[in-house]
């Protein structure tokens, strides 16, 4: 049984025998997909290399070596301007924070904000880039379940616009740390809602088992408002926060989680007569990653999302609250390829017939743990030139000294594959550079930016010696 992409799973466990549907042919395998690929890539009519930006992926390796992940820019701009249009209705207002933990850099953050976009960050590192982007502190939001009190103060001194509280430690802390500084800073509770959405289905349940929030059905929520508001000359309560699961495909746990929430604000009103005038649904929204995902319209989506709340909140009585949305991988995820180098080519004889080839690339779970942590699913392709030969089922697994050290599990590729080739992995902008280590003290790759045929380092690739730098010897 395949784990779940929001789940744990153990890097070494073994992987059953299994493939994707092969394609009807070589060419066929070789097409790149609009809504998996970023929107400029396309395969050089000569060549038959990819080209990112108006950038061939072989000149891109040659320039900045392999590995090498390229983020398109244009792609990235459009999704975040995509992704405020969606929800910029006067007649309900919401705000959009890009949620940092996907990918974040000085010079990202920038791009976030010549788009509209807020940004949602759960670090005072994250923090501080934004604020190294010019970021005002206002268009920002902090997350996190164990914040510290550096971390708090980081987030007072900026002046952040919004601090998710996530415990009744925090709530506590936050309180001094307002009273001492002379602030009032504006809360929202996160509440867990017994609601778990991925893909096409949601599980509702009474209580959840997880790090992060305030149980709705414990009370704690209840209470942990209750508190706020008993400080509410040091803290002003704003709102509601709620974030349900990731890779959803569709609104339904939405419309329950909605209805759980909207049901608080009630709550809230009833008992301490107060409406609060904000409500954050979170993020988690899907991405294509393989042509069976089939991800959601953003516009669609959008609307769907404001006739859930405003009908729960006519229901109710209630003003609809002003809106906001945390979209992190919709917005970074599809704009950016990994590129590798092929070094062996492996075929191993399988127990049950057949044969599968080990593909082994120059990176791996150092800059994409997600395959080993999550049996995420990616999309590949011979990215240096086309092929007539043969598909054969593949693997492509990293260098590093670990069993499950995979980056695709099963894939078709040609069957003339051989060391030197380039292979790209599709949609690696979201998790992949953010989640990044050093395992066998292997450098982690750059993260270069193309468009117009023009590329831009955005985060350089590590040395040795930056490895070394924190290492007293």
């Amino acid at each position: 049984m395949r784990a779940h992409p929001a789940g744990p799973r153990h890097g070494d466990v073994s992987h059953p025998v299994g493939a994707p549907p092969q394609p009807h042919s070589t060419e066929a395998s070789l097409e790149l997909d609009r809504q998996i690929w970023p929107q400029t890539a396309f395969r050089a009519a000569e060549s038959g290399s990819i080209v990112l930006g108006g950038c061939d992926v072989r000149d891109l390796v040659t320039q900045y070596g392999s590995p090498v992940l390229a983020m398109d820019e244009a792609d990235v701009r459009a999704r975040m301007s995509g992704y405020r249009e969606a929800f910029d209705d006067p007649a309900s207002p919401a705000h959009v924070y890009y949620a940092g933990k996907a990918f974040l850099s000085t010079r990202f953050a920038r791009w976030v904000g010549e788009e509209g976009l807020r940004i949602d960050v759960c670090s005072a590192g994250e923090l501080a880039c934004a604020l190294r982007a010019g970021i005002c502190g206002e268009q920002l939001l902090m997350h996190g379940n164990n914040k510290s009190m550096d971390d708090l103060e980081a987030a007072l001194s900026a002046g952040v616009g919004y601090i998710v509280v996530d415990s009744f430690e925090e709530i506590a802390r936050l309180g001094f740390l307002a009273e001492r500084d002379g602030v009032r800073p504006r809360v929202l509770i996160r509440v867990t809602l017994g609601v778990e959405a991925h893909t096409h289905e949601f599980i509702a349940t009474a209580h959840e088992d997880q790090k992060f929030g305030f149980s709705l059905a414990t009370g704690d929520a209840a209470e942990a408002i209750r508190r706020v508001l008993a400080l509410q000359d040091r803290l002003e309560l704003a709102g509601l926060h709620s974030h349900i699961g990731s890779q959803i495909f569709v609104s339904s746990g939405f419309e329950v989680a909605a209805a759980r929430i909207v049901g608080l604000l009630a709550d809230v009103r009833d008992e301490h007569g107060v409406e609060l005038p904000l409500l954050n649904l979170g993020g988690g929204l899907g991405i294509k990653y393989v042509s069976a995902d089939e991800p959601p319209d953003v516009a669609q989506m959008a609307e769907v999302l404001r006739e859930i709340v405003a009908r729960q909140c006519a229901n109710l009585g209630l003003a609809i609250p002003e809106l906001a949305f945390e979209p992190g991988r919709a917005i970074v995820g599809p704009s950016t390829i990994t590129v590798y180098t092929v070094g062996t080519v492996k075929p191993i004889a399988l127990d049950a017939g057949g044969v599968r080839t080990y593909v082994s690339v120059d990176g791996g779970m150092s800059d994409n743990i997600r395959t080993a942590l999550y049996d995420a699913e990616y999309t590949v392709t011979l990215a240096s030139r086309v092929s007539t030969a043969e598909l054969t089922l593949c693997r492509v697994v990293g260098k590093h000294c670990e069993s499950g050290d995979i980056v695709v599990n099963d894939c078709w590729l040609p069957g003339d594959l051989t060391a030197g080739d380039l292979l790209a992995v599709a949609a690696t902008g979201a998790y992949n550079r953010s989640m990044a280590s050093n395992y066998n003290l292997i450098p982690r790759p750059p993260v270069i930016a193309v468009r117009d045929g023009e590329s831009q380092v955005l985060i350089r690739r590590e040395t040795l010696n930056d490895l070394f730098a924190t290492d007293v010897g």
